[in-house]
């Protein structure tokens, strides 16, 4: 049934959805990377499409930006499309010395600023973490391609412009490889209701060093990243190798 944010019928979605934030990134990842597409949603413009990559059912739909945008529609295709497995691609700023642009960085954890876990788990700390057998696939898929990844801890900012001007280099001081400003609310609601979740970022601009992307740029890294997703999702498929 639909829910009051996404107007799709059980079955509308794949077991598999990425989530990128922009709804129409999700338009380009359904033209540029899956055949047999159709549209299952487009309230509010956030745009979700169902189609298939080298044969299997994959869907992708946008998420919006932050933690709360996210876990809305998180929760929603877990309870109420069954979905099972949710890939988060996106950008995020770099702090630590050895990140370059255009690097690709898995998130096997993701501190925070947010409370929404203390929130969920009554006020305690959550460590919010990757499922572990997608980042191994994903790692795998882009060892396979030949593209290098950085696997490490992320951090989820519920600000984009935040006034604590020194936050960045502390996070550098704790090897945090990047900044974006979804990962730890979206891992806490994929806990919190049983399905597997990972995020993959490209590096789209250095906070420490003031370095950024031109958008041709961006568009070059963000294919390659989707590529390593891709083929992670279908390695998790098939341990063996997709």
């Amino acid at each position: 049934m639909p829910t009051p944010h996404i107007q799709a019928e059980r079955g509308d979605f794949a077991d598999t959805v990425l989530l990128p934030g922009d709804p129409l990134r999700a338009q380009y990842i359904a033209d540029t990377f899956l055949t047999d597409v159709r549209r299952v949603n487009e309230v509010r413009n956030m745009f979700g499409y169902t189609g298939r990559y080298r044969g299997r059912a994959i869907s992708v739909m946008g998420s919006g930006m932050g933690i709360p945008s996210i876990s809305i529609y998180a929760k929603e295709l877990i309870t109420d499309f069954g979905v099972k497995r949710l890939v988060r691609v996106g950008s995020c700023g770099a702090v630590r010395d050895d990140a370059q642009l255009r690097d690709i960085v898995i998130g096997m954890g993701a501190c925070t600023d947010s409370k929404v876990n203390r929130t969920r788990f009554m006020d305690h700390d959550f460590a919010a973490i990757a499922d572990f057998a997608l980042v191994r696939r994903t790692v795998e898929a882009a060892e396979h391609k030949g593209i290098p990844v950085t696997v490490g801890n992320i951090f989820s900012a519920d600000l984009f412009y935040s006034p604590q001007e020194t936050l960045a280099q502390l996070m550098r001081r704790y090897g945090i490889v990047g900044v974006e400003m979804e990962a730890a609310g979206f891992y806490g609601v994929a806990a919190e209701f049983g399905a597997r979740a990972l995020t993959v970022c490209t590096v789209s601009d250095h906070i420490l060093r003031g370095e950024s992307l031109s958008a041709s740029a961006r568009q070059t890294s963000f294919n390659d990243m989707m590529e390593i997703a891709l083929e992670g999702v279908l390695r998790d498929d098939n341990p063996q190798g997709a």
